[in-house]
């Protein structure tokens, strides 16, 4: 339920964790399946009235699982009866708003449940929870009870005037029951990331240091929340600490990997710079003995670090002090890239470079890069997606801005590439695959009017048939899956064409597309499109 739907009285939003994606997009069947046990065992808690079954000491030690693998399984199965508490306080506080209070019993009761199965499941894998964490516990569940019993007296009530009075009594239990089962899930997180930190900081041997590090990286995977818990309790110290040690060599695309995921927030990224982290990944990137998975893990962490979709990103002094050696190293790996999965990784890091700070587009030109990612695209082994050719399209559209690159363009046949951009369509037809596509058509046409400045590629474009497709991406809503910024792109640089060929250029295309004012161009070319609305 999204926060609009939630009453004002009661904001769940602070203290709930939701599921990482894969949980969401679970197949209706296996989500009930995975739900199942934690169902019947609140039913049978039910029946026999909140007292948990407790495992013989016998059955205990056997069902006891390695400590690293059981801890990580023990942290999902938090996780998981979390989000079903959350949901179902949730949907407590909706059906309170209906006066539906038989379920609202029903559903205090099955929270209850909840609550104490999920404390005493902790407890068992814990073996000995600490005197805080005792605290929040017994609150949560005095609270709980408390709520249990309020709502099964207005059952029994019919007064409207005493349930309406009685209605805001239950939104402020809620809250506080809302409140304690946060801080209590904050609290187990917290003390469980940070033993698997410990366990890493304290590893001494590949298979303890690969356990937990595999550990503390499928807890990222959960969302940015436990993130900000890895990053604060020294996660991204303990995973450089591995990433410096010449024994933990074949570790280090797994830790590069969790590195990334961490780096999604600024907590992370925080302490990436604190800890000396981009230091580490250009020696990583510059350091030839390792493997090309190294290297590329290395890209996907510098992609992360520098996204334009981060706000907080601007405040890396370090990565410019290191930037040259950075930049050198990742065309490096895109020309000897051996899969498209590695030339995407090091042209993604490229192309946040690019707009990260203007003068790695100098850097690249002097470096030759032009050649380099246009001979790539040649390369069906390397550029083998929408994806791949919407970094290159993107690193060169940033460096089309210097004078210099429309001459490197023209030796490297580079127009002949960007018209075959303009033809980009997608095979699959999913949804990320036409946005891709979308990207490249929409940045080789910004590319192209950036370029078209100079003469000779104005010239090379239009011996190329640039414009009729020019032309029919701005006429043909399909053509561009119905895309203003594919149209108001296309626009310009048909425009700068058209001043070099006017004869290029049938009359009504003229009167249309290039003398009115480009928003007039613009909105007669989106009125062409059927309206659905």
């Amino acid at each position: 339920s999204s926060a609009a739907e939630r009453p004002s009285s009661l904001n769940l939003s602070s203290y709930t964790i939701p599921p990482n994606q894969a949980t969401i997009q679970m197949d209706s069947v296996q989500r009930w399946m995975e739900d199942l046990k934690l169902m019947t065992d609140c039913e049978c808690m039910c029946i026999l009235q909140s007292k948990p079954i407790s495992l013989e000491d016998d059955a205990q030690s056997e069902c006891s699982l390695p400590s690293q693998h059981g801890a990580c399984n023990n942290l999902q199965s938090l996780l998981k009866r979390a989000w079903i508490i959350s949901t179902e306080l949730t949907r407590i506080v909706q059906k309170l708003e209906k006066n539906r209070w038989q379920r609202v019993h029903s559903m205090t009761v099955r929270v209850n449940c909840h609550v104490r199965s999920m404390i005493s499941e902790y407890n068992t894998f814990t073996r000995n929870s600490w005197e805080e964490m005792q605290q929040y516990e017994k609150m949560l569940v005095e609270k709980c009870s408390e709520l249990t019993t309020v709502t099964e007296r207005c059952v029994q009530i019919e007064d409207e005037q005493i349930l309406k009075s009685m209605k805001s009594c239950i939104n402020d239990t809620l809250t506080t029951v809302a409140q304690y089962f946060g801080q209590l899930i904050e609290l187990a997180l917290t003390h469980e990331i940070k033993n698997l930190v410990k366990e890493i900081n304290s590893s001494d041997n590949l298979y303890s240091a690969e356990s937990a590090t595999s550990n503390l990286f499928s807890l990222t995977q959960e969302g940015s929340h436990l993130c900000r818990i890895i990053a604060k309790e020294g996660g991204i110290a303990a995973l450089f600490k591995i990433c410096r040690q010449d024994c933990f060599r074949c570790l280090y695309p797994q830790t590069l990997r969790t590195l990334a995921s961490i780096c999604c927030v600024e907590e992370g990224l925080q302490q990436l710079e604190k800890d000396d982290g981009i230091l580490c990944l250009a020696d990583i990137l510059t350091d030839s003995t390792h493997l090309q998975a190294t290297h590329a893990e290395a890209a996907a962490v510098i992609a992360q670090i520098t996204s334009p979709q981060l706000t907080f990103t601007q405040h890396l002094s370090s990565f410019l002090e290191n930037m040259e050696e950075i930049v050198t190293a990742l065309l490096k790996l895109c020309q000897e890239a051996v899969s498209g999965e590695v030339f995407l990784l090091a042209s993604a890091a490229l192309a946040n470079i690019t707009f990260f700070d203007t003068m790695a587009c100098e850097m690249l030109l002097q470096l030759d890069a032009v050649r380099i990612l246009i001979g790539a695209c040649g390369d069906k082994q390397k550029v083998d997606s929408p994806y791949s050719r919407d970094q290159v399209v993107t690193i060169l559209a940033n460096m089309s801005v210097l004078d210099q690159c429309a001459s490197e363009i023209i030796q490297g046949n580079g127009v002949q590439v960007l018209m075959e951009m303009l033809l980009e369509k997608s095979s699959s037809g999913n949804p990320p695959e036409v946005a891709a596509c979308e990207r490249v058509q929409q940045k080789a046409a910004v590319t192209l009017a950036r370029l078209s400045r100079d003469p000779e590629v104005a010239h090379a474009a239009i011996k190329l048939n640039c414009i009729p497709r020019l032309i029919e991406l701005c006429r043909s809503p399909t053509e561009r899956n119905n895309s203003d910024s594919v149209l108001v792109a296309c626009l310009a640089a048909l425009r700068r064409l058209a001043v070099m060929s006017p004869d290029g250029l049938q009359e009504s295309d003229v009167q249309q597309l290039v003398k009115p004012r480009l928003v007039d161009s613009f909105l007669l070319c989106t009125n062409m499109e059927e309206s659905f609305v």
